[in-house]
């Protein structure tokens, strides 16, 4: 784990080193605080239940979010219990704290299993949702609450519950009744 850490804090503090600069301060907080509790994709996920044509996209990723979150946020970040890298490096942060535990990052997670549940279903609609979600997993390192590997876990997480989810929905035929499609009986 000490070597996992290493590696770590030798990305975070490159990003700090060559990647930060003021004018992209506010645009990281704010990607941090468009992910908090997953409030843009369960917002994204509502407004796709209101067209017959997304409905299921919409309740896919509403499951895949409720299951990562499960896993993640009240499962694993309880069984590991990793402090985050601005305890441990005493790292002055300039958004507030978050304090909970570290490992696996929950913005990533959510915004992975919301982005790849759209991709899985609408290639369209999926490419900006999965850049989106690329960009809130990095603001997380950005700005230090999340150490690479919290991140990276998250992402992992999130794509296989979005890609079991909708695996299940298509193979049980219920993405097809939820958004009102008849199979022809040939």
């Amino acid at each position: 784990m000490e070597f996992i850490t290493s590696i770590d804090f030798t990305i975070l503090n490159w990003i700090q080193d060559n990647l930060r600069v003021a004018f992209l301060d506010p645009i990281m907080a704010g990607l941090g605080y468009v992910g908090e509790a997953g409030i843009i994709w369960i917002a994204l996920a509502i407004v796709l239940l209101f067209f017959k044509k997304h409905r299921a996209t919409g309740v896919i990723m509403l499951a895949a979010m409720a299951i990562g979150f499960l896993c993640g946020d009240i499962i694993i970040k309880h069984l590991v219990a990793r402090p985050r890298p601005f305890t441990v490096n005493n790292f002055p942060l300039f958004v507030n704290p978050p304090s909970s535990f570290s490992f696996p990052s929950g913005h990533s997670t959510c915004a992975f299993a919301a982005s790849v549940s759209i991709l899985l279903r609408n290639r369209k609609l999926g490419i900006p949702a999965l850049i989106l979600a690329l960009l809130i997993a990095f603001s997380r390192l950005y700005i230090y609450v999340h150490y690479p590997s919290d991140v990276l876990c998250g992402i992992i997480l999130g794509t296989l519950v979005a890609v079991l989810v909708s695996l299940i929905f298509k193979k049980t035929g219920l993405a097809d009744r939820i958004s009102g499609i008849k199979k022809s009986n040939k």
